[in-house]
């Protein structure tokens, strides 16, 4: 079940200079699936990385943030880095390799010796990923054994249809592929964008819990690699959550191979800047959208917007209160229009100077509360109306400053709680 959410097609996706895909059945959890990606990058390319905050992180998000930092001065500890020498991603899925101790460490990087030692690089040149269940041994030898057939495929497969195929081959509990990709142009260069996702469940910013990895043909300066990232990251996978849980693997990677032939970009205030910033977060808000209407036992896709606020923090923190909120969302699943657990979500934000005779009230076209009371005409048939619908936006006025804030989240269904019950079954 998903909101609105159609699979994508290889048509729809651009190829990205630089790059090839390849993808294969490994039998890491399931036979006759496939969850093995591997990213092969040309050389000259540049990384950018941004991790979970999640402090009991992933194996693979350890050795991540050691090999991106092996060549640039960021502290290991930080949610980012950037690399100019990363030369292959490699994804699995269905196993998590979080939890596991030392033993996971070694397991993880004996994967990536493994690759390194099939492409001619170092095993610091590749970057590994796991999502799956937590807390059970990595089977790191099915993963070397179906390496050749992942490489085999990268060379083999047609790029359009290679990203459609790592798109399938990152799911878990995903019911749809997330894969979205445009165009723009830059110096008179046709620059694509294409990304793809992964995410359900488990799903809170900081990050959010998922994988996503982005790539463009366009030239970047190295130097840029870490403020775009994080603002690609910061306006998107940022700003969604389907249940408040942070998990221990969440990844979201960005490659300029660089390819594209124009003078690299060195500033996101350039106009050069500004038109590969735009066609990136389009992107990866498509990627972090699909993930909330793809929210496991999601029929409901809500947008909540605060405006009005003193700062971005304090509109976040209403924004988060009310996308949390169990009551909220099982309200939002049963479209019966109980708003005032909203309110009550605006209340217990952690603003603790919020005056109520200034906040205004919003579903939709509707509105609900003015003044920090219910509106005199507003109608219970009106707010039944609106959350009768599969789309609702949710906009609180706090009346307190210029700031304002958008998240994405969904409602809170039976079936989540079946989904959840029965994972690892």
């Amino acid at each position: 079940m998903s909101v609105h959410l159609a699979p994508p097609t290889a048509a729809q996706l651009h190829p990205v200079q630089g790059l090839r895909i390849g993808v294969t059945q490994a039998g890491i959890k399931k036979p006759g699936r496939k969850d093995l990606t591997v990213v092969l990058i040309d050389e000259g390319a540049s990384v950018g990385g941004v991790f979970t905050q999640n402090r009991f992180c992933a194996a693979p998000v350890q050795i991540c943030r050691q090999h991106l930092s092996a060549t640039q001065a960021k502290p290991d500890d930080k949610p980012l880095g950037t690399s100019q020498g990363i030369r292959a991603l490699l994804i699995n899925t269905g196993n998590a390799n979080a939890g596991t101790g030392e033993e996971g460490l070694q397991r993880a990087n004996e994967t990536c010796e493994a690759l390194a030692k099939a492409l001619s690089i170092k095993p610091q040149q590749v970057l590994p990923f796991s999502t799956g269940v937590i807390m059970e041994p990595l089977p790191h030898t099915r993963i070397v054994a179906g390496l050749p057939a992942a490489i085999a495929a990268a060379a083999n497969t047609l790029s359009s249809q290679q990203w459609l195929d790592a798109a399938e081959g990152i799911m878990t509990t995903d019911t749809v592929p997330k894969a979205a990709s445009t165009q723009t142009t830059i110096a008179g260069k046709t620059i694509s964008v294409t990304g793809i996702s992964k995410g359900a469940g488990m799903i809170h910013p900081n990050m959010a819990t998922m994988l996503g990895f982005m790539a463009t043909d366009a030239c970047v300066a190295p130097e840029l690699m870490h403020a775009l990232t994080f603002a690609l990251a910061e306006g998107s996978f940022n700003r969604i959550t389907v249940d408040g849980d942070t998990s221990t693997n969440d990844s979201f990677v960005f490659i300029a191979t660089n390819k594209a032939g124009h003078a690299p970009i060195t500033s996101l205030e350039s106009a050069e800047g500004q038109a590969l910033f735009q066609a990136m977060l389009q992107v990866a808000r498509q990627l972090a959208q699909a993930i909330v209407r793809d929210g496991e036992g999601a029929t409901k896709f809500i947008t909540v917007q605060v405006e009005g606020g003193r700062n971005s923090a304090e509109c976040l923190q209403v924004a988060y209160a009310i996308s949390h909120s169990p009551l909220v969302k099982t309200a939002f699943f049963a479209s019966d229009p109980n708003l005032g657990r909203i309110l009550a979500a605006v209340g217990y934000a952690g603003i603790t100077d919020l005056d109520q005779t200034k906040i205004d009230l919003y579903l939709d076209d509707v509105h609900v509360a003015v003044n920090g009371g219910r509106n005199p005409t507003y109608k219970e048939e009106d707010g039944q109306r609106v959350m009768q619908q599969s789309e609702i936006t949710v906009r609180v006025v706090l009346g307190r400053g210029a700031a304002s804030e958008t998240v994405w989240t969904c409602d809170l269904s039976h079936e989540y709680v079946s989904i959840n019950a029965d994972y690892r079954s």
